[in-house]
């Protein structure tokens, strides 16, 4: 497996998408290869960041209500 292939498949890697063999070379590209180590420490950092910034806010009990409501009904949204 050369850089290429291995960064092309970073995020199915990251996201535990690959099947066995795949993740094992990818696995063992990421433990050779410094540059894409590094690509890797990036892409996990980035990903941990995205995360933590996820708020556990709920939107408000009138707007589900509506949403929902909406998504029952046949009637299609305005758009003004």
């Amino acid at each position: 497996m050369d850089c290429d292939d291995c960064l092309e498949k970073l995020y199915a890697f990251l996201d535990q998408e690959l099947g066995s063999s795949e993740r094992k070379q990818v696995a063992s590209h990421l433990d050779g290869c410094t540059d894409c180590g590094d690509n890797l420490a990036f892409e996990e950092r980035f990903l941990k960041v995205i995360r933590d910034c996820g708020t556990s806010d709920v939107a408000p009990e009138e707007l589900r209500r509506r949403v929902a409501e909406r998504l029952r009904s046949d009637i299609p949204p305005t758009t003004a």
